[in-house]
């Protein structure tokens, strides 16, 4: 089963694990494992579940640096 993840509007300010293993090209697992780990974006954990902030990740990606870890 294949999963349309389009989030390229700006109404959509999270991603998920799925679409930051697709972004990065890893797997899903190791993504939510960097997501545990990592101070260098904003995880937002829901139950079992975990979002992204879209902001401070592409701008992690993209090489800068985060302001502020809220």
């Amino acid at each position: 089963m294949s999963k349309n993840y389009d989030c390229s509007s700006t109404a959509c300010g999270t991603y998920t694990a799925e679409q930051i293993a697709l972004i990065l090209g890893i797997s899903v697992r190791k993504a939510y494992m960097l997501c545990e780990e990592t101070k260098d974006f904003k995880v937002i954990r829901l139950g079992r579940s975990l979002r992204i902030h879209k902001e401070s990740f592409d701008s992690w990606f993209n090489g800068n640096t985060v302001s502020s870890q809220e």
